[in-house]
């Protein structure tokens, strides 16, 4: 595992540890801001992970937003299931971002890529679903945060 990845796992267990507060999404299609002016998660979809010798090289997260202020930026934190902790908002603020093409005045493309080094410290990395956590913040600083934005799968290579 590497490191950026070891601790963006323990950022996220220490961030969880602080409680298990229900979190509303609001995901939605990246055409434009949404009615209450904040900005739009659209499609998001992360590839899964699988820990070992030929396993994963990466972790890949990619999510289109949109804010008719245009995109300011895109925090993102993966977290386990099994922990039952679903980050909250007020948390995503010293979390790694992901980084982002306007495809227009109003849209982003956002991707986030971390190395993944299955062979190291594998033991540590839970396996099963794991989901990707979003906070986009627009230019006008109004903010969305999705819990869930992306599911995706950390396995153990079999080989």
């Amino acid at each position: 595992m590497s490191k950026r990845l070891a601790v963006s796992v323990l950022a996220g267990t220490v961030v969880l540890a602080g409680g298990a507060a229900a979190t509303v999404a609001l995901v939605g299609t990246a055409d434009a801001a949404g009615p209450t002016g904040k900005p739009v998660i659209g499609k998001s979809s992360s590839d899964p992970v699988v820990l070992g010798d030929g396993g994963s090289e990466a972790l890949t997260f990619t999510t289109t937003a949109s804010d008719d202020s245009g995109i300011g930026s895109v925090k993102v934190l993966a977290w386990p299931k099994s922990s039952h902790l679903a980050p909250k908002a007020s948390e995503m603020a010293s979390v790694e971002s992901a980084t982002c093409e306007a495809s227009s005045a109003t849209t982003s493309v956002c991707t986030y890529r971390t190395p993944v080094d299955g062979r190291k410290d594998a033991a540590d990395i839970p396996t099963g679903t794991w989901y990707m956590a979003v906070l986009v913040t627009a230019g006008d600083h109004g903010a969305t945060f999705s819990a869930k934005a992306s599911t995706f799968t950390v396995t153990r290579h079999a080989g």
